[in-house]
């Protein structure tokens, strides 16, 4: 596995070989791409801005998937780049990325494999270790979950235990008291965040959230006023295929969670869903939680 052959004179002082060897030694493989920053925009992301900010994402070529980390020609100089810790047998690590410059930040990411692929996720707060980042991304109705259940630490970043089953980046904890209006039961609907791959659900019920309009080119929604607006200025846009979603609302599901990269997991009562913390990391900031 080899660096990108033009980097920059800061990602070229990284130690190249001993990032590669602890992404080899979780059985990935790592590439650090420079871009021209004119042509940034294509096809990345996973940052907000992404001809002025940098990218760590999945990429597939003919050898399968690995993990690539773009950066603008300009930011080259700028990055420092290095593996906190790793943990080679859960295959997983923790990526550090130092960003300088009027602005400097400190950026960590949890890279690993979960159930069949490969994934990145932006960590909030300071976590310094692969099991610190775990409990970062565990939202507080998860924690407190774990608490009541008194689970074991050797089980609480398994997909099933007393306090919760997860599929990739969905937590579901049950409330078997939990009591809806048959009536208002949607079924087979999509859970989902931004413009990601849904998950499908046999049974759903939301309580509250905020009304937004969705659309491949807002995937995180714009409230009404936001929306009316976007047609005032541009009424072209109501050609833009919108839909009236609710974002970050309170969000219960029964029966069977499908989705192509995770195993089908069925809930026998209802369950409260929570998201995994990662929007709350500034590398993630516009993502949202859209049902």
């Amino acid at each position: 596995m080899a660096f990108a052959s033009r980097v920059g004179r800061k990602i070229q002082s990284m130690n190249a070989k001993q990032i590669e060897s602890k992404f080899a030694e979780m059985g990935a493989r790592l590439k650090v791409r420079e871009v021209p920053s004119l042509g940034v925009g294509r096809g990345l992301s996973r940052a907000p801005a992404l001809d002025r900010d940098y990218a760590v994402d999945l990429q597939k070529d003919r050898h399968g998937e690995f993990f690539e980390l773009r950066v603008p020609d300009f930011l080259a100089d700028a990055l420092d780049v290095s593996v906190m810790q790793s943990e080679p047998r859960q295959r997983h690590l923790l990526l550090l990325v130092r960003k300088d410059g009027d602005k400097p930040r400190l950026d960590r990411f949890l890279c690993g494999h979960d159930e069949r692929e490969w994934f990145v996720a932006a960590v909030p707060r300071g976590a310094s270790s692969v099991r610190q980042a775990m409990d970062a991304l565990q939202p507080q109705g998860v924690r407190d979950a774990l608490t009541r259940n008194h689970v074991s630490s050797r089980k609480r970043y398994s997909r099933k235990n007393r306090a919760f089953r997860r599929q990739g980046e969905w937590f579901f904890v049950p409330e078997p008291s939990f009591v809806v209006d048959e009536q208002l039961i949607l079924r087979n609907e999509p859970l989902r965040r931004g413009g990601g791959k849904p998950h499908k659900v046999d049974q759903l019920y939301r309580t509250g959230g905020e009304s937004v309009y969705v659309t491949k080119r807002f995937p995180n929604g714009l409230t009404p006023p936001e929306y009316r607006a976007m047609l005032l200025n541009n009424p072209s846009a109501s050609r833009w295929g919108w839909r009236e979603m609710r974002r970050n609302p309170g969000v219960y599901v029964r029966g069977a969670v499908r989705h192509s990269d995770h195993e089908t997991i069925t809930l026998s009562c209802w369950h409260r869903v929570l998201m995994n913390t990662e929007t709350q990391s500034r590398t993630m900031s516009r993502v949202a939680f859209l049902d």
